[in-house]
């Protein structure tokens, strides 16, 4: 098993920044590849980042690249999603998610996930 947590939601103006983070336990964290995803009200849970378990590796949703950081640090068994310049599209619950070996985007192809946390974006 493995124990999700997501922190560092809230409520920014447009423009700003905020940096989530995911503390994992219970298992080799660097054995699993890390994903982040959003929920808006209403609709699919949509992949965001995704970075491998040595942290070499990562991958985008077209809405994210440029904007978002995905980074990792095993010695603290937590993931990172840094987010600049934030739009009010990008309102929605986040959720990190884990899955074993290689990154996915695809929320099925995960095995364990955090309850999420809210960001909130208002023009």
């Amino acid at each position: 098993q493995v124990q999700l947590v997501e922190s560092g939601g809230g409520s920014v103006q447009a423009g700003a920044s905020l940096r989530l983070s995911c503390a994992a336990s219970g298992r080799t964290f660097s054995n699993y590849a890390m994903g982040w995803f959003r929920q808006a009200p209403g609709k699919d849970r949509d992949f965001v980042a995704a970075i491998s378990g040595g942290g070499a590796s990562t991958y985008y949703a077209d809405s994210a690249k440029g904007r978002f950081t995905i980074s990792r640090d095993n010695a603290k068994n937590t993931v990172f999603l840094q987010m600049n310049n934030l739009k009010p599209e990008d309102t929605a619950i986040y959720y990190c998610a884990a899955r074993l070996v290689r990154w996915a985007i695809r929320p099925g192809d995960y095995d364990y996930w955090g309850k999420g946390t809210q960001v909130t974006v208002s023009s």
